[in-house]
């Protein structure tokens, strides 16, 4: 018996309902972005494992446990955790590290996660990337892009925008020096990977969701208390412009997110309605990610959001619109018609962009072609025999009132646009 084969664990076929709702998401972001100015560039799945583990960070949970990494005749390569690295990584390759940039990609990511509903070890994402301004509006109009967004996808008021600032590198080490005393006064309560984590990466421990750390964590030295005049000035100027577009917040300065390369400006869009999954977007500012990964300094702020996260979202709350009926299903009577049938629906896709015209190509009897009709939700049936083809003329029948009449090929389109 031949071996029936299934997807991979966590990694799902995209069909039906959620396909299209992909696509609805889609469409509408990229007209947004091209409004925006940014440019499509799409960087490669694979990269050298180095360069997420410099740019993520050693001891983040997405490079010690989550990455699919293996080894290529002696490089250690790894299928993107994420895309920001690979965009910055190619900005830098490419020369692009001059003037400013305004860049999206879109695609699949993977990560070694448990698989649950709205966690995929296969999911996909936007990303989107700017480079080389370092005023803090720029952190504002993207958040202000994604608050747009979310009215246009009838999901705003199932989301919450959490924004806190990561600061200047100075001052997130004298935070560092000030966390690493306090957590070493506590080593023997911390769980296991907080202590690992203690001298290689003491931030992340805040970032830990184990309930036995959150009394610990809500009681660490805060970064808040650290800031210097020009992370203060970056974050309030950021805030003032979320203020004056009228986009709530709430300041959270638990938020560290699960990657190294921030500075000044994160945040996380989260809904309450998809369960633990409840982060779609974040993002933030890493203006010495290029720097660090062997580029010329150049500033960076940027997002990414979880389309499927978000069309699961979108679904929750019936907000994908259903698709417009087919125009016209074409019930076709012998191979002569089916010739004739496939040029006339070419012509009327021509005619009416964007409208769906269905031709009946498999061997059928009219009764069978015309139940198929029906069942497409088709405005009209155009039917073509040889009577039909002998005049040059169809039947079309209008299939919500069942009235029909001849027309000639040449006047389809005029007389199904009346």
């Amino acid at each position: 018996m031949n071996k029936k084969f299934q997807s991979i664990r966590g990694m799902r076929d995209i069909v039906g309902a959620d396909a299209a709702g992909f696509e609805f998401l889609m469409d509408i972001v990229k007209k947004k972005l091209t409004g925006y100015g940014y440019q499509a560039f799409h960087p490669p799945i694979l990269e050298s494992t180095e360069l997420f583990s410099r740019s993520i960070g050693e001891g983040t949970d997405v490079v010690e446990k989550e990455m699919f990494t293996f080894d290529d005749h002696g490089d250690s390569l790894t299928m993107r955790p994420e895309a920001t690295a690979g965009i910055v990584r190619a900005v830098v390759q490419n020369g692009m590290t001059f003037g400013s940039h305004k860049l999206w990609t879109a695609g699949a990511m993977f990560r070694r996660e448990r698989p649950q509903k709205g966690r995929y070890r296969q999911f996909h994402q936007v990303s989107v990337e700017a480079f080389g301004i370092t005023e803090p509006e720029l952190d504002a109009e993207q958040i202000i892009f994604l608050a747009e967004l979310w009215q246009e996808l009838g999901i705003a008021d199932c989301v919450s925008l959490h924004i806190n600032t990561l600061a200047t590198a100075e001052v997130r080490q004298r935070h560092r020096e000030a966390l690493l005393d306090y957590l070493k006064q506590r080593r023997d309560d911390l769980d296991t990977d907080s202590q690992r984590r203690l001298d290689k990466n003491p931030l992340r421990i805040l970032d830990s969701k184990n309930p036995v750390m959150q009394e610990i964590i809500a009681n660490a030295p805060k970064l808040a208390g650290y800031l210097d005049d020009i992370s203060s000035e970056h974050f309030s100027r950021v805030i003032s412009c979320l203020d004056a577009a009228g986009v709530s917040y709430i300041i959270d300065d638990t938020l560290v997110r699960g990657l190294d390369y921030y500075n000044h400006t994160v945040y996380e869009w989260v809904t309450d309605k998809l369960g633990a999954q409840g982060t779609i977007c974040g993002g933030g500012r890493y203006d010495g990610l290029a720097e660090h990964i062997g580029g010329k300094a150049t500033p960076g702020v940027g997002f990414g959001l979880g389309i499927d996260r978000t069309v699961l979202l979108m679904q929750e709350v019936n907000s994908i619109p259903k698709a417009s009926a087919p125009l016209a299903y074409f019930i076709l009577m012998g191979r002569a018609a089916k010739r004739r049938g496939l040029l006339l629906a070419s012509d009327l896709r021509m005619a009416f962009p964007g409208r769906t015209v269905l031709t009946h190509l498999a061997t059928s009897g009219i009764k069978a072609q015309f139940k198929k009709a029906d069942q497409s939700g088709a405005e009209y049936a155009i039917i073509i025999g040889e009577d039909e083809l002998s005049q040059d003329m169809a039947t079309v029948k209008d299939l919500s009132n069942g009235e029909q009449k001849p027309v000639a090929f040449a006047a389809l389109a005029s007389q199904l646009s009346k």
